[in-house]
């Protein structure tokens, strides 16, 4: 199984693109985020890679990070989620805005994605709101960060909230969004504040 690929771009279309590798090409399907993402053609690429076997064919998707195919592979375990439709809402909400709309069971939100009607919405969020807490708000459209990404201030501000009991995705989402809000200088007790406030709506 490929876990991993390193080359060059060799091509991309919407759906995807080639993966030159020692002038063997792979084709990849990915999200129009990661698409967006990617760098231009001829440049070096590194994707992570889910490989799915079918009896017919063997396809590959590519990730830039490994948080967003931990949640292509969370997305396909709810029924009427395949790998078209998980490609969808990844690319049409971003990792803070997939995980708060879980957290808050925003139906709406998640019926934004292409492929996704009310049903399907109501199913994803409903089944997912237990199994998404250890993904959190990846972020998507960049290669992955540092562990430390979170400043000192904030980290604490999800800390606190969830000793009171929120979910650590929701939390981390509600802080994510108040420290974008106020910038870099705001310290823990207003981004607690700021994060309790976006929680209650």
């Amino acid at each position: 199984m490929i876990g991993k690929l390193k080359g060059r771009v060799d091509s991309l279309d919407e759906e995807g693109l080639i993966v030159d590798v020692g002038g063997v090409g792979y084709l990849v399907s990915a999200s129009a985020r990661t698409l967006r993402a990617l760098p231009g053609i001829g440049e070096a690429v590194s994707l992570h890679i889910e490989t799915q076997v079918r009896e017919d064919a063997i396809r590959l998707f590519g990730f830039l990070t490994q948080g967003e195919r931990d949640w292509f592979r969370l997305l396909q375990g709810v029924q009427g989620v395949g790998a078209k439709v998980a490609l969808g809402i990844l690319g049409a909400l971003p990792g803070d805005a997939l995980a708060s709309a879980i957290a808050r069971q925003d139906k709406a939100m998640m019926a934004r994605a292409p492929g996704v009607g009310p049903k399907l919405a109501a199913r994803l969020v409903l089944e997912l709101k237990d199994k998404a807490g250890a993904l959190g708000g990846a972020d998507f459209g960049a290669p992955e960060a540092p562990a430390a990404t979170l400043p000192k201030a904030a980290e604490d501000a999800v800390l606190a909230l969830t000793g009171l009991g929120y979910g650590r995705p929701q939390a981390a989402a509600a802080v994510a969004k108040a420290f974008r809000a106020l910038g870099a200088e705001a310290a823990t007790a207003t981004l607690i504040r700021a994060g309790l406030k976006e929680l209650a709506q």
